[in-house]
């Protein structure tokens, strides 16, 4: 059983950007934690600052000709991927394209916010995505990835 999270652009700076908003946490300790919780479950984590390579990922879930882990890792059913926790950063607020990748998406897709959008800037209060993913975490602070998980797996179980 398989769970991909992936994040947009500047979370590779998570721990250091903008603490005050994002939290000290880097995603290594996230992940580090996410991994002790559910020893049981292959998670697979992905980071990039490029739409397009977001929306290949994405993608790459419903793509039969594969015949392989979605990210390459290894050979793989994709049938055993179990869902996608997402954080597209400011392609959240941005990306039609993302959006209508994350649409077509036939496995449950998360998105998680770190921050209350709703509190924000007016140009970040706005989530193309909420609408087409299977559930969403705004708000929660670094917890919300751990939060995402744990509705995937319920949602699945």
């Amino acid at each position: 059983m398989k769970i991909l999270i992936l994040n947009g652009p500047n979370l590779n700076r998570l721990g250091t950007r903008k603490p005050e908003i994002y939290g000290r946490k880097t995603m290594a300790q996230i992940l580090l934690d996410i991994q002790k919780r559910w020893p049981e479950v292959h998670f697979v984590y992905r980071q990039s600052n490029h739409e397009g390579e977001l929306i290949d990922w994405v993608q790459s879930i419903n793509d039969e000709m594969s015949g392989t882990d979605v990210l390459n890792d290894a050979p793989a059913a994709l049938n055993d991927v179990l869902g996608v926790v997402i954080n597209a950063g400011g392609y959240s607020h941005t990306s039609v394209a993302l959006r209508d990748a994350v649409e077509e998406c036939e496995v449950p897709v998360v998105e998680v916010h770190i921050s209350d959008i709703s509190k924000r800037e007016a140009f970040r209060q706005v989530s193309l995505l909420t609408d087409v993913c299977a559930h969403s975490i705004i708000g929660h602070g670094t917890d919300g990835y751990q939060e995402a998980v744990e509705w995937l797996l319920g949602k699945t179980n």
